[in-house]
């Protein structure tokens, strides 16, 4: 069981030397540098217009840096294992000093922002957020930069369901699929028989159900095998602890929502209002994760997961207290990488190739030799 612990958390592979054996080894771009920019924008511009179009948002700024008081900094797991880059702000002289951290993502921001916005109902927002997550392994598809589109949507009680988190999931997997075609349209070099197009259709599953088909792997090695036979899946139910005494992954407490009780299909009592798009690469070939989201955490639950993972100290945090006497909007929402999907459109083997950032000598001379040009 010590490979399914150890898998839990903390992204990417870890290793340089397992990490040459990854990146292929008889790649060439589709496109130049230049057309990857071109390529790039035009998918990215797709993207937001029809996810507002798809959900009803609008788009809105987001803040780079968050006040440590607020409680609203995004901390990604509950293992402590990622913490935000924190710096003092001394300001007049010390008198009105701020303790400020970068954001690792808008997840809890975007809630209040729905307050702040005036979101009704039906309405929501999406954020173009960047963020540094200084804790990752530096690797094929991680990288200390992070963009994402955060989004969020304001719902009522009784959507808290998984037939909402399902009708949503499918009209994201409608846009991506649609930037896919439009980006082909514009650079048919991209449509391909050696790197396949994603899947029209995108495969749910719950994370009890797959652990059930394998009960022996590990996660990340569940998720490889199911791509196998599904190349798109929507992982239902990631936080909470499964048979095997393991979550699926490890989620934080105060935002997506995985410990109510659902049902599957077929009747069986399930856990989990979020998860996770993951679909094959064909480049790397290896597992890819698009985005996260999920029904965001009411009242009840927030104390129901702090409780579970010992965090009940948090609801002494704005945000906190905020859902508990129900002062921001029920939401559900969730953060798409755009280098991530990026990547998977414009068929590339490395997040650098359409992202700047900061990458160790190693790895940008691994690239090198394997042809592959990181942005620098």
């Amino acid at each position: 069981m010590a490979d399914k612990k150890d898998d839990l958390a903390g992204p990417g592979i870890g290793d340089y030397a397992e990490l040459e054996k990854i990146l292929p080894q008889d790649y060439s771009s589709l496109l130049n540098p230049k057309e990857t920019q071109l390529a790039t924008y035009a998918a990215k511009d797709y993207i937001e217009e029809n996810l507002c179009k798809e959900l009803n948002l609008i788009r809105v700024t987001v803040p780079l840096i968050v006040d440590v008081e607020s409680g609203v900094n995004d901390m990604l797991d509950r293992d402590g294992s990622r913490t935000p880059v924190g710096f003092h702000i001394s300001n007049d002289h010390d008198k009105n000093p701020v303790d400020a951290q970068i954001v690792q993502a808008a997840t809890k921001w975007k809630r209040m922002a729905l307050k702040q916005f005036g979101m009704d109902i039906g309405e929501g927002l999406v954020t173009d957020m960047r963020a540094v997550r200084k804790d990752y392994f530096l690797d094929h598809d991680h990288s200390t930069y992070v963009d994402q589109w955060d989004w969020e949507l304001a719902i009522n009680a009784e959507q808290r369901n998984l037939k909402l988190l399902r009708d949503v999931v499918e009209k994201l997997w409608k846009v991506i699929k649609g930037a896919e075609n439009h980006v082909q349209e514009l650079f048919p070099q991209l449509k391909t028989d050696k790197y396949p197009s994603l899947p029209d259709e995108l495969t749910f599953i719950h994370a009890e159900e797959m652990l059930e088909k394998f009960p022996d792997l590990p996660r990340k090695q569940r998720e490889t095998t199911i791509l196998q036979e599904y190349p798109a899946v929507f992982i239902i139910g990631i936080g909470w602890v499964l048979k095997d005494g393991y979550p699926h992954e490890m989620r934080a407490a105060d935002y997506d929502d995985w410990a109510t009780e659902t049902t599957s299909e077929d009747g069986r009592p399930m856990h989990g209002l979020n998860g996770d798009i993951l679909v094959w690469n064909p480049v790397t070939k290896r597992r890819h994760e698009l985005t996260s989201m999920g029904i965001r955490v009411n009242a009840e639950t927030l104390k129901q997961q702090l409780e579970l993972t010992g965090q009940l100290d948090f609801l002494n945090f704005p945000y906190h207290k905020a859902i508990v006497n129900n002062e921001i909007p029920l939401s559900i929402g969730g953060g798409i990488g755009q280098s991530r999907t990026f990547m998977i459109l414009l068929k590339k083997a490395h997040i650098g190739e359409v992202s700047a950032t900061v990458w160790p000598k190693i790895l940008k001379d691994m690239c090198k030799k394997k042809n592959i040009h990181v942005i620098e």
